[in-house]
């Protein structure tokens, strides 16, 4: 199988329709008529996981975010003046790396929506983007919790199931029973979670008005952190690469590194 070959596949499985039109998905950078000799799957696409690959003897790169969404001025060695895309694509020209991204488009899949929903305990029942067609693709995930429970006690699920340490904006003992389940940013889809009818929303990251906007309209807020919450897409990106093709043997996933730490002063609700 030559890459454009893999990149045909992935992409009729996660449409580039289905993406942002602000969005890059697909190959970046590499030869569409190399032989794919291994993928390598990842959150990220730099400099960093494109050595990854190479010792782990692929030659391709497969990512949930892209390498980047607008190009960077030049292609060059790592600089501090440059952003680090222009060192990972520099990199994988050098190296023969090729770079596929399957980033909105993954997220608004089924299988995204599933994940998501599966890792808190629960069965979703439609996007949270489109909660009156349920069969429809879209952005997140409206879902029912298998076991209702507190607010304490989704958090810390949450927690465990995403290896975070979510920061919770909300009552402890608050009761959850409808979540929406959003990876990466929130955005506004806070709206749509409280038009919706959930109990809370689930998602890496907010900003501090809207998170405390919400809270205050009865909607808590867990934050899991940004590639925490979407670092479960890995593994959807595993499983369509061997789907699409790839020898099992030679698909590896790259782990995502801790690339932030919190502080905390040992304050427990």
């Amino acid at each position: 199988m030559i890459v454009a070959e893999l990149e045909r596949a992935l992409l009729a499985r996660y449409p580039k329709t289905d993406a942002e039109p602000w969005d890059h998905v697909g190959l970046s950078v590499g030869d569409p008529d190399d032989e794919t000799r291994g993928v390598a799957c990842a959150l990220d696409a730099t400099e960093a996981n494109v050595q990854h690959a190479l010792e782990a003897g692929a030659n391709v790169l497969l990512t949930h975010h892209p390498i980047y969404i607008k190009a960077p001025e030049a292609f060059c060695p790592p600089s501090a003046m440059r952003p680090q895309c222009s060192a990972a694509l520099y990199e994988a020209a050098r190296c023969g790396v090729s770079i596929i991204s399957l980033h909105t488009n993954l997220d608004r899949s089924h299988e995204a929506r599933v994940r998501l929903s599966e890792l808190l305990g629960a069965e979703p029942m439609s996007s949270l983007e489109h909660v009156d067609e349920p069969e429809a693709c879209g952005l997140g995930a409206l879902a029912t919790l298998n076991e209702p429970c507190t607010l304490r006690d989704l958090a810390t699920r949450a927690a465990t199931a995403f290896g975070s340490d979510p920061r919770v904006w909300g009552e402890a003992d608050y009761p959850c029973r409808t979540v929406a389940i959003l990876g990466g940013s929130l955005g506004d889809f806070g709206e749509l979670a409280i038009a919706a009818g959930a109990d809370v929303v689930v998602t890496g990251e907010a900003g501090y008005h809207v998170a405390q906007d919400l809270a205050l309209r009865w909607l808590p807020v867990v934050l899991l952190g940004h590639d925490r919450s979407e670092e479960p897409f890995v593994d959807i990106l595993m499983n369509s690469a061997v789907d699409a093709g790839v020898d099992p043997r030679h698909a590896i996933k790259i782990l995502n590194p801790c690339q932030w730490w919190t502080v905390t002063k040992g304050e427990n609700l």
